[in-house]
C-alpha cells in the first residue's frame, strides 16, 4: 500500500475517533474501533481498504449528526447496516448492524482503551473481532486468506471456545476454524 494511502487512512481513523469520543463522553453512547484496523491495533497486519468503527444501532443517527457537525462528509449508502464518512480519499465505515443483527450497546462489553496512532480510543476485544469477522463469512464473502494473517497475529488474545460457540452453524466460519486448528493457530476444544 502506498504511504500516502496509509497516512490518509490513519488520519481518518484518528479524526473520526476523536469526534466520536467527544460525543460519547457527552452522551454516554459507546463506540469502538472495529474490523481490520482494530485487529491491526492489536498486532495484526495493516489493512489497505477502509477503517471501521462500530456504534449501537440506537446511537447511529446521533453519531451521523455528530460527525457531520464536525464538518466531515457523511454519506448514507444503499446498504442499511452502516453509514460512511469520507475524509479526503479515505473512507470510514460506521457499522451499526453486523451479520444482519442490530449492534446493541452490550456489544461493547470488554472493549479495551488502546492508544492507536497517539489517540486513546476504545477497541473491540480480539474475541469479538474474530467472531464478527467469521460471522460475516458467507457464500459471496469467504476470503480465508484475508483473515488468516490477523488470526495468526492475535491468536493469544482470542477466547477460541467463545468464538466456536458464537459461530456454530455457519459452515464457512466452522471451516475456517478447522483450518486454524490444522495450522495449530487455535486450540480445538
Amino acid at each position: 500500500m502506498p504511504d500516502e494511502v496509509r497516512r490518509g487512512l490513519r488520519e481518518a481513523l484518528k479524526t473520526v475517533a476523536v469526534a466520536l469520543k467527544e460525543g460519547s463522553l457527552n452522551k454516554g453512547a459507546p463506540f469502538a474501533l472495529a474490523g481490520s484496523y482494530a485487529l491491526w491495533a492489536r498486532g495484526g497486519p495493516e489493512p489497505d481498504h477502509d477503517v471501521d468503527f462500530m456504534v449501537a444501532e440506537q446511537d447511529a443517527p446521533a453519531a451521523m449528526a455528530l460527525l457531520a457537525e464536525h464538518g466531515l462528509q457523511v454519506v448514507q449508502p444503499p446498504e442499511d447496516w452502516l453509514f460512511k464518512v469520507f475524509i479526503g480519499d479515505s473512507m470510514v465505515d460506521v457499522i451499526f448492524r453486523s451479520a444482519g443483527v442490530s449492534v446493541e450497546r452490550s456489544h461493547f462489553a470488554g472493549v479495551d482503551e488502546l492508544e492507536v496512532e497517539s489517540v486513546a480510543m476504545p477497541v473491540l476485544a480480539a474475541t469479538t473481532l474474530m467472531t464478527d469477522k467469521l460471522l460475516a463469512m458467507e457464500e459471496h464473502a469467504c476470503d480465508f486468506g484475508a483473515v488468516l494473517p490477523a488470526a495468526r497475529a492475535v491468536r493469544e488474545q482470542i477466547d477460541w471456545a467463545s468464538v466456536r460457540t458464537a459461530v456454530k452453524g455457519n459452515p464457512y466460519a466452522e471451516a475456517f476454524l478447522y483450518l486454524l486448528d490444522r495450522l495449530a493457530i487455535s486450540s480445538a476444544t
